[in-house]
């Protein structure tokens, strides 16, 4: 059994949607689609989740919000009319005005149940156009179906273990193609919990997770994962293979084409992951799997990614303090707080993290108790970008951190964080903000020699 997630570009209209039901209809062993919400049909258009989010902050600005969800159902609307399936639109109007119109009390709530009805309401779509072709088929709802979400201690969405043994069950019925909306799950007392921006990735890996699949498909609009960001650089060096601990990396430093937390379900289960392109169906793509066969290149991919902050902690001595380090990192973890990356000296420590969780609130709390219950100084920094190079073939090589750091001196990029962890997969830089993408393109340029 196959599992196959197609992303917003793949389902933004009629001919693409046919383009989606054909490939899946293509290979007996695709039984499990999951399709995110209609994406952009042309350059300046504008996606059906931001369409709807427009919807969401009209309503909780107490302004009048029928001309924003109209604007939803036409994109549908216009859909349905050209695969001549007009009659599931009362189903998707009814759904849409339900939640739409619903009562709530919490504006997250409310803009998370908004949000993903653009999921929902295409899953009932395609499901629709399915089986008016002749094709046995189901809308799954996740309710339903039992993906059961909860929010951690930053708001994230995270999935109850007892989900995969209730989505188990989709593989059960093998003549039928099961369509189930990415982007979402539900709160055991039934509130729609969505994921972050992209989240559909995320939904199709636990699919594959608990279905045991032989392979997760992930369809999007390019042949392959490139190693650098195709609109930093022409002709961008295209990865044919890649492990998961690697693209695990690129995704966490801004790789755009696979959200960063899916790779954690099919890890788990060894399944491998084939990114594909919906209109180029015969493309081998890219694999990530747990084992490389081959390498193409010493370095597998360089990314960048901005939005971090720093603490700079300094004590004298600190290296002769035994539990320092424990009592730091206490503090955050009372603060709700996850670190990315530790990197030290003898008498200083930093800790990075994101900044969009380190709120000025936690600031201020952090380091005054840093400062008093350590009694060491803090400076914080809040304009940090993260370059990352990532490779398994470099354990066995020598001069890449040389080579990469010759190249951003050269071209007057200030490293302010370099970190080199033990497995030497990856190398990561601390630069400012507004040069993180030229940084990408100074060590692409050094490292690949375009």
């Amino acid at each position: 059994m196959k599992v196959t997630k197609f992303g917003g570009s793949s389902l933004a209209n009629a001919f693409q949607i046919q383009k989606v039901c054909n490939i899946v209809l293509s290979d007996d062993d695709r039984k499990i689609m999951v399709v995110s919400a209609p994406g952009k049909r042309t350059k300046d258009d504008t996606k059906v989740t931001d369409l709807l989010i427009a919807v969401a902050k009209a309503r909780l600005a107490g302004n009048e919000y029928e001309k924003e969800l109209q604007a939803v159902l036409d994109r549908y609307i216009e859909i349905a009319d050209e695969l001549n399936i007009e009659k599931v639109l009362p189903g998707i109007e009814d759904k849409l005005r339900k939640i739409a119109d619903a009562d709530y009390t919490d504006d997250i709530k409310y803009l998370d149940s908004v949000k993903a009805m653009g999921e929902d309401c295409c899953a009932r779509l395609v499901a629709y156009y399915l089986n008016a072709s002749g094709h046995k088929a189901r809308y799954c709802d996740p309710a339903e179906y039992g993906l059961y979400l909860e929010h951690d201690v930053q708001g994230k969405a995270v999935i109850l273990d007892e989900s995969y043994t209730n989505l188990a069950k989709l593989a059960e019925d093998t003549d039928t193609i099961s369509v189930f909306p990415g982007f979402y799950g539900v709160s055991k007392n039934g509130e729609i919990i969505t994921f972050s921006r992209g989240g559909s990735d995320i939904t199709g890996s636990i699919l594959a997770a608990a279905v045991n699949a032989e392979v997760y498909e992930n369809w999007t609009d390019v042949d392959n994962v490139f190693a650098v960001n195709p609109s930093l650089v022409k002709n961008p060096f295209p990865i044919t293979e890649i492990t998961y601990d690697e693209m695990r990396e690129l995704s966490y430093a801004g790789f755009t084409v696979l959200h960063e937390e899916a790779i954690s379900p099919v890890f788990s289960k060894g399944i491998p992951l084939n990114i594909k392109n919906t209109n180029n169906p015969s493309a081998k793509g890219t694999w990530i799997v747990s084992k490389r066969t081959h390498y193409d290149s010493l370095v597998t991919g360089i990314a960048g990614d901005k939005g971090f902050a720093t603490i700079t902690v300094d004590k004298y001595l600190m290296n002769h303090q035994v539990g320092f380090l424990a009592d730091l990192l206490k503090i955050f973890a009372e603060e709700g707080l996850s670190i990315d990356h530790i990197p030290s000296g003898i008498d200083t420590v930093t800790i990075v993290l994101r900044k969009k969780y380190f709120t000025q609130e936690k600031e201020e709390r952090i380091v005054n108790r840093i400062e008093k219950e350590l009694g060491a100084k803090c400076k914080v920094d809040r304009d940090l970008a993260i370059v990352m190079i990532v490779g398994e073939a470099m354990a066995n090589s020598v001069g890449i951190m040389a080579r990469a750091a010759t190249a951003l001196s050269n071209a007057g990029i200030n490293l302010r964080i370099v970190n080199q962890g033990a497995s030497e997969i990856s190398m990561m830089f601390g630069v400012s903000e507004s040069y993180c993408s030229y940084a990408v393109r100074v060590l692409y340029k050094e490292l690949f020699r375009y």
